[in-house]
């Protein structure tokens, strides 16, 4: 590589950069509806919202995969890319990517948290109906015992 290709380098990973940024900022707009819809508990809006996520993140796959190697070769050439000012701003532009992807991990986790929070309270919830029915059906019994069937012969007379 030589210094002249430089330059066309940074070009194209900034480029890659930001194409990934449109998308992690779609991604984080996501992540909140994720959280907003795991604390609701909307199972159907959260499969949707899980579903546009999914192919977020198969575009964020790509670029990222096509973007290795140019990633790869900008760190071999680390040094002759301080001379570059393009450089300081791509790498502003990556800090301001892993400052992004930061926030919807932690949006991340907080739709789990609800997400395991509304899972404790069904079964809370299935335990007491589970204990209600075996409740009700013991008091049944004491309230209205069973009674003896008739039977054609009175054992007694």
């Amino acid at each position: 590589m030589t210094p002249e290709e430089l330059p066309q380098l940074v070009a194209h990973y900034r480029a890659g950069l930001e194409a990934e940024m449109t998308l992690l900022h779609r991604l984080e707009s996501l992540a909140v509806q994720q959280r907003e819809t795991s604390e609701q508990g909307d199972l159907e809006a959260l499969a949707l919202v899980s579903d546009q996520r999914d192919r977020v993140m198969a575009g964020l796959v790509r670029i990222e995969h096509e973007l290795k190697p140019v990633r790869t070769t900008l760190l071999e050439h680390r040094r002759a890319l301080d001379a570059i000012d393009e450089f300081r701003e791509v790498a502003a532009l990556h800090q301001s990517a892993a400052t992004l992807i930061e926030k919807i991990v932690c949006d991340d986790r907080s739709s789990l948290d609800a997400l395991t929070q509304a899972e404790q309270a069904r079964r809370f919830a299935a335990q007491a109906i589970d204990h209600g029915e075996s409740t009700l059906a013991a008091y049944r019994r004491v309230v209205s015992p069973t009674l003896p069937g008739a039977s054609l012969v009175n054992r007694k007379g």
